[in-house]
């Protein structure tokens, strides 16, 4: 479905990812394939504003997210908030992963460089690492239901790989020794924090969607 196409009539038929980003949005409309509905971005609904990610959990953002968008568009709305979490930097980036080198000005590139440059010297053994996210879906009316998920791993000394977005290109795999970068999207999908955030998300989908169907339905 092209980006400037118009969204469906029906609040019922789609659901709406609380973001721009670009890669967040071919991610999470795979994870959210078995859901079975249409998966729009924010860029269908340029008049909804932007969203302040004042929360102080991954969890608190997500919520946040999610239950601006719903209230914004009139649809159920689903949004994830995610972060890296390096030991020997005591949990940092965390929560402010996406504005980590620079605030709101910060780039993929640029908190990168600012890991690898804090991490610079920190030997092997005390580079490990996770990503953590948080899944969150809202109704226009407030109902709403969140899972979590997690992928262990470690910091690379340098960037590999060219997949992916984010911390991807510094984040290794445990198990393959791949970079998240390094992985093809269904390898990264098998694995990731966002994978298992969506399915716990699915299992509990059904109860939340009849629910919102039924006050669709007036």
């Amino acid at each position: 479905m092209r980006e400037n196409s118009r969204p469906p009539a029906s609040p019922g038929a789609a659901v709406v990812l609380a973001t721009r980003n670009p890669g967040k949005v071919r991610e999470l409309a795979v994870l959210l394939r078995p859901f079975g509905l249409r998966v729009l971005g924010l860029s269908f609904f340029p008049e909804a504003g932007e969203i302040k990610e004042t929360g102080v959990t991954f969890a608190d953002n997500a919520l946040l997210k999610a239950g601006f968008t719903a209230k914004a568009t009139g649809f159920v709305a689903v949004a994830d908030d995610s972060g890296l979490e390096a030991d020997a930097l005591g949990g940092v980036p965390g929560v402010f992963s996406a504005r980590y080198s620079a605030g709101e000005a910060s780039t993929d590139a640029g908190n990168v460089e600012k890991l690898l440059k804090e991490m610079h010297g920190v030997e092997a053994g005390r580079r490990t690492a996770r990503f953590r996210c948080c899944m969150a879906a809202c109704t226009p009316q407030g109902d709403r239901i969140t899972a979590e998920g997690t992928w262990e791993g470690r910091i690379a000394e340098k960037a590999a790989g060219e997949n992916g977005f984010g911390y991807d290109p510094v984040f290794l795999d445990f198990e393959t020794g791949l970079t998240a970068a390094q992985m093809t999207a269904e390898e990264k999908n098998r694995r990731s924090h966002r994978a298992a955030a969506a399915a716990g998300l699915v299992r509990l989908w059904p109860s939340f969607w009849d629910r919102w169907l039924r006050v669709a339905a007036g």
